[in-house]
């Protein structure tokens, strides 16, 4: 079964581009374009893809407006594209439900790859570029967010939950994490559902979001080989 998309940018050649790269991959069929957050919002509700492919800065309706509403009403896996890697709004869209986010001269297998991990129920979290972000704008954002999230939120985790979030906030996959507890990736997998519905989490993005926020994982201390603030001890 192919993997359906929807592409949203107000720039024609920057949709066509991406079309034509994802058109040419026999597992994903783009079912729409759309050239304001409106029309992606009105796409998704018509077409009900597997994945939107969302531009941050659009006009009639912004993308992280969209976001908001595609992610609050469909299952659908938003990805957001911003010409900058250092974009707050791509913070507030992953708030906001979005899966993780692409630069827009992204490589053509990167695009490719993104599509096919996000539609599987992933996210994209291995990018530097996007563990920088939630470090740097989570370390600035956290006094505010202090009165709602706090580190108690975490107790309704069992310890060996607690450790699963605390290595998916240092960017390890289901296959390392199940080599670092040595069980199986079954396994790991139960723990990663067990952390998201027990902090009501839409995915592993917002997981490691709350991670941080709650201090379980420090932003703004020294990083460690693979780029990551090391944990709290």
């Amino acid at each position: 079964m192919s993997i359906r998309v929807v592409v949203a940018d107000d720039q024609e050649l920057v949709r066509s581009g991406f079309t034509m790269i994802l058109e040419a991959q026999r597992d994903i069929e783009v079912v729409a374009e759309a050239g304001d957050g409106a029309e992606a919002v009105a796409a998704v509700r018509l077409h009900a893809p597997d994945v939107l492919l969302l531009d941050i800065r659009m006009p009639v309706m912004d993308g992280l407006e969209a976001a908001r509403r595609v992610c609050a009403q469909s299952s659908c896996k938003v990805v957001m594209l911003t010409t900058f890697d250092l974009d707050e709004y791509v913070y507030e869209a992953l708030y906001a439900g979005a899966s993780g986010f692409l630069l827009k001269d992204v490589r053509r297998d990167d695009l490719v790859h993104a599509v096919r991990v996000v539609a599987a129920g992933d996210s994209l979290l291995a990018p530097t570029v996007t563990r920088r972000l939630v470090a740097d704008i989570v370390r600035r954002r956290r006094e505010e967010a202090a009165a709602s999230v706090t580190p108690q939120r975490l107790d309704v985790l069992t310890a060996r939950e607690t450790e699963t979030l605390r290595l998916l906030a240092r960017g390890l996959s289901n296959a390392e994490i199940a080599t670092t507890f040595f069980v199986s990736e079954h396994t790991v997998k139960t723990h990663v559902s067990n952390v998201l519905s027990k902090l009501v989490l839409r995915d592993r993005v917002q997981a490691v979001i709350c991670a941080y926020e709650t201090g379980l994982v420090i932003a703004g201390a020294p990083v460690t080989e693979d780029g990551i603030p090391p944990a709290r001890e």
